[in-house]
């Protein structure tokens, strides 16, 4: 079996992208990057892709005032490339999804949702409102995407305790330590064709 084509769509530093790439340079996971879009020119993502050697599209949603335009655009890219699944990796823009992308397309967000998601929704905000909130536990989940913020059916989800004496910054990076594991996880799943997705519940069939 010929190794999962990713598109991966990134707004910012390109942390998870990077986390894609390192897995498949070790061999962990069997699939290639061969697509990224940024949504915002000057970032981290576009500039990790580069350093990757891999194909880089700008989609800036900043100039498309129009959601279906400027989806239209994105998903003429990701089917130019020929992607397998489509993997947002920090992307922060609503995307109308195209029927033949439904159950192709995943997100990592760095909570346990259904809490803690949603709209503005992200970065240090998320663990912010998870200290704030007293929660014992934070993690991270792993969805598929549908035309809402973190709304998706969940795939697999990942924890790690909040400490006492936590910040944002803190708990960030243990989230983190969880993504890098549970993103490849998923996608490896996607890959092995044991992910079935029945109403919002995801299946994980047996090997």
């Amino acid at each position: 079996m010929s190794p999962l084509k990713l598109a991966v769509l990134v707004s910012g530093g390109g942390t998870t992208l990077q986390n894609l790439l390192d897995r498949i340079h070790a061999g962990n996971l069997d699939a290639r990057v061969s697509l990224v879009i940024a949504s915002r020119p000057g970032i981290g993502g576009i500039e990790r892709a580069g350093r990757a050697a891999v194909p880089c599209e700008l989609v800036d949603r900043r100039q498309i005032s129009d959601l279906a335009d400027f989806s239209r655009r994105v998903f003429a890219h990701v089917d130019q490339a020929g992607a397998d699944l489509v993997c947002l990796a920090g992307w922060l823009s609503l995307l109308k999804i195209p029927p033949h992308w439904i159950g192709r397309m995943m997100n990592i967000h760095p909570a346990l949702l259904p809490s803690f998601g949603g709209a503005g929704m992200y970065g240090q905000r998320v663990h912010q409102a998870v200290i704030e909130h007293g929660c014992k536990l934070s993690g991270c989940t792993v969805h598929f995407v549908d035309d809402q913020y973190d709304a998706g059916p969940i795939i697999l989800q990942r924890t790690c305790p909040v400490l006492e004496d936590d910040t944002p910054e803190s708990l960030a990076h243990r989230v983190f330590e969880e993504e890098k594991i549970a993103y490849p996880q998923a996608i490896t799943l996607f890959g092995q064709k044991r992910l079935r997705l029945e109403g919002r519940r995801v299946r994980i069939l047996p090997p």
